[in-house]
C-alpha cells in the first residue's frame, strides 16, 4: 500500500517513519510513505503558500494553486489512481469503520492543512474525502496524517504477526465493541489474580469469559456502541 503525503513540515516524519511496526513494513516493502513538500508547487520566487483571507480575520489560507497542483502531479507519479484525503476538522469522524474503507484503497493522497486550512477551492476542484480525528483543533494535518497511516497500515496483510490480532481489536470486524480485559505474567500482582478461567486452558470458557468482558467492558465505559 502507498501513502503520499502533502505537507509543509516533511521534516517532522523523520522520526516518525523508523519506529515500530511501519518501519518493519516499510523495510519489507508492504507500505510506502512518500512525502511532498508543498512548497515546491509554489508559484513565486519566494515559494508563497499562503494569504490572507478575503473578508477579514486572523491567520493565513493555504492558497489554492500550490495545493491544487501538487496534488494533481504526485497524482501522475504511480499508475495507480490515489484516493485524496484531506485532514480537516470538518471532516469525517475518523471511526473503525472509516478505517477498514480507507484500506479498501491501494494508494492514498494525505492533504496536511495549517493555519485557518485550505481554500475552498482546493475542496470544490479535487473532491478530496474530508477527514477528523476528532472533535479538537490540533497546529495541522500532520499528526493527523499519522493516525491515519497507524490506524491503516494495521488492516495491511502482512503487516502484524498475527492477523487476528487487528481483527478483534476494539471497534473491529470481528468485534464491535471494546476489547475485552488483558493479563500476562505475574498471577498475582498486589493482590489481584489472573481470573482462573484464563489459565484452565478451556478455549470454550476463554472464549465465554472473553465475550462477557467485552460487553461489560463496553456496558461501562461505552454504551454508545450498544445501540449500532
Amino acid at each position: 500500500m502507498r501513502f503520499d503525503v502533502l505537507t509543509l513540515f516533511p521534516e517532522m516524519f523523520s522520526g516518525y517513519l523508523t519506529q515500530s511496526l511501519l518501519k518493519l513494513a516499510i523495510e519489507r516493502s508492504i507500505v510506502s510513505v512518500d512525502l511532498h513538500n508543498i512548497r515546491d508547487w509554489a508559484q513565486d520566487k519566494h515559494h508563497s503558500v499562503d494569504d490572507r483571507p478575503y473578508g477579514g480575520g486572523p491567520g493565513m489560507v493555504i492558497m489554492p494553486g500550490p495545493a491544487v497542483e501538487a496534488v494533481e502531479a504526485v497524482q501522475k507519479m504511480d499508475v495507480t489512481p490515489g484516493r485524496v484525503v484531506m485532514l480537516t476538522p470538518q471532516g469525517r469522524p475518523l471511526n473503525q469503520r472509516l478505517v477498514e474503507e480507507l484500506a479498501t484503497h491501494p494508494r492514498l493522497l494525505l492533504m496536511c492543512g495549517r493555519y485557518e486550512g485550505f481554500d475552498q477551492r482546493v475542496i470544490d476542484i479535487l473532491e478530496p474525502e474530508e477527514v477528523s480525528i476528532g472533535d479538537f483543533i490540533i497546529n495541522g494535518g500532520e499528526v493527523a496524517a499519522m493516525v491515519v497511516i497507524d490506524s491503516v497500515i494495521r488492516l495491511v496483510p502482512g503487516v502484524l504477526g498475527d492477523e487476528d490480532s487487528g481483527r478483534y481489536d476494539s471497534f473491529s470486524t470481528g468485534n464491535r465493541l471494546l476489547e475485552f480485559a488483558q493479563y500476562t505474567r505475574p498471577r498475582e500482582y498486589r493482590g489481584l489474580q489472573v481470573p482462573e478461567v484464563l489459565l484452565a486452558g478451556d478455549h470454550q470458557k476463554i472464549a465465554k469469559w472473553r465475550e462477557e468482558s467485552s460487553l461489560q467492558r463496553t456496558r461501562k465505559q461505552r454504551p454508545d456502541l450498544l445501540n449500532e
